[in-house]
């Protein structure tokens, strides 16, 4: 069987004062139809259910945690083969000191696992784990629901609580815990009726750390009570509003706005920022946004219509191209993965998770993927928060096919494709009338900066290349 992959590469060159002009047609049908989706695991209330705040991979080894079951129901840390199999259960919660029902997911630096869990009435513990499963610590006790990551030996973190939120650090052993900053009182207070302040409120996303700046979003607050995105040095200084979430057309976050409301956690690239929201834009139903890392250029890079909701999974990022889930639609009830490059072109539902039947939401796929999604090579893995054949969710892959780029260098073309597929043959055919014949690129590819690479001499008016297993 031959599988033609994502993308046939056109190059047409004329002699226009002496510049060479290379175009590179994208036949759209080829993008979708190599994807593979793949339920890796399905979750049972005997082992743990409902898979919260997505998948950390560490080589073969995806590690997660799920909100509940898991031997005494209150959750669990879990392993698992990237092919699905050897499912581990690393660690159980007992509601004791350890916390219970964790409520983020976990983050990875060198053999050893972070989160966070709800502990004892408001308070959250901050707890590290080996990847093996063994060596459970707690960190740290903090009010409110926490995000987290890492940088070295530092935690950098933030916490929602019943009254104030705030950025803080502590040390990976627990010592040198440090409040970085407190947002300003929610006029209307926490969490759910949007009350206005200056600098937002409810930081529920993780943060971003680059050089010794902090940036990231709050769901709730800022002058319009819809949220906003903020940057703060790593010492707690140069507190600064990026970006104030405008008022939407109804009560709090209901209705339309220009820009979207309720803002998740933002991914940096270069100079810019990207993120989701869960409310608002142009259909109420959320937005993806750009807006550069100094707090110019905000952009609306999509706008999720009546059938697709976001709902501020985050997002992850691959060369040019956003990954992110919804988890609702309208249309199907249960949530899609979804593709869009970063200029906002190319929106693409990369799957979309079948309806749930009967109180026990089951499916055969999972449905509701509650969580971001982890990138490795061409391969998206993510989890859902239910649906399965077990109701409690499930874990699952998406294969995508590689990307085949095209240059003009002289007188020569260079493609390049990534080396992590294996059995792909460059191909090229002067014309696409029927039949189509195509031959084998001579000679095969040698790799540059980790990258298949193919030198070819311009031969003709016109010449198309593709990828074929």
């Amino acid at each position: 069987m031959t599988t033609d992959y994502t993308m046939t590469a056109k190059i047409k060159h004329f002699l226009l004062v002496s510049m060479l002009i290379v175009s590179v047609t994208l036949i759209s049908a080829d993008r979708l139809g190599a994807q593979v989706f793949k339920t890796l695991y399905t979750f049972t209330n005997n082992i743990g259910s409902n898979p919260v705040g997505g998948l950390v991979l560490s080589g073969n080894v995806l590690y997660g945690m799920t909100g509940s079951g898991g031997g005494g129901g209150q959750g669990a840390v879990f392993a698992v083969n990237t092919d699905g199999t050897g499912f581990t259960n690393l660690y159980t919660f007992t509601a004791g000191r350890d916390g219970a029902d964790p409520y983020n997911g976990l983050i990875l630096s060198g053999n050893t696992l972070y989160g966070s869990a709800q502990g004892n009435v408001s308070s959250y513990t901050i707890f590290k784990l080996n990847t093996d499963g063994t060596g459970f610590t707690n960190i740290a006790d903090l009010p409110g629901p926490l995000t987290l990551m890492v940088s070295g030996n530092t935690l950098y973190g933030a916490a929602a609580t019943a009254t104030d939120s705030l950025l803080f650090h502590v040390n990976t052993d627990g010592s040198g815990y440090e409040n970085l900053y407190a947002f300003t009182a929610n006029i209307f207070g926490y969490p759910y009726d949007f009350g206005t302040n200056s600098d937002g409120a409810t930081p529920y996303g993780a943060l971003v750390l680059s050089g010794d700046t902090l940036y990231g979003t709050a769901s709730s607050g800022g002058l319009a009570g819809n949220g906003t995105v903020f940057k703060v040095g790593t010492n707690g200084g140069g507190f600064l509003v990026l970006h104030t979430f405008t008022a939407c057309s109804g009560i709090g976050n209901d209705g339309t706005n220009s820009d979207g409301a309720g803002p998740g956690a933002v991914i940096l690239l270069g100079d810019s920022l990207y993120g989701t929201t869960s409310y608002g834009g142009s259909s109420s139903n959320g937005t993806v946004f750009k807006i550069r890392t100094d707090g110019s250029g905000f952009t609306v890079l999509h706008t999720f219509t009546s059938d697709s909701k976001s709902f501020s999974y985050g997002l992850s990022l691959s060369g040019s191209t956003l990954y992110g889930t919804t988890d609702y639609n309208d249309l199907a009830g249960t949530g899609t993965v979804y593709a869009l490059n970063t200029d906002g072109s190319g929106f693409t539902v990369l799957h979309s998770f079948p309806a749930i039947s009967g109180p026990n939401t089951i499916n055969s796929g999972g449905a509701g993927p509650f969580g971001g999604l982890t990138l490795s090579g061409n391969t998206v893995y993510g989890t859902t928060l239910v649906g399965g054949s077990g109701g409690g969710g499930t874990i699952f892959s998406i294969s995508l096919p590689p990307q085949l780029a095209i240059t003009a260098s002289g007188p020569n073309v260079v493609l390049t494709w990534p080396t992590n597929v294996a059995g792909l043959t460059l191909q090229s055919t002067p014309n696409l009338v029927s039949p189509v014949v195509w031959t084998p690129v001579s000679p095969g590819p040698v790799v540059v900066n980790g990258l298949n690479t193919v030198t070819n001499p311009m031969i003709g008016s016109q010449q198309f290349y593709r990828l074929s297993q």
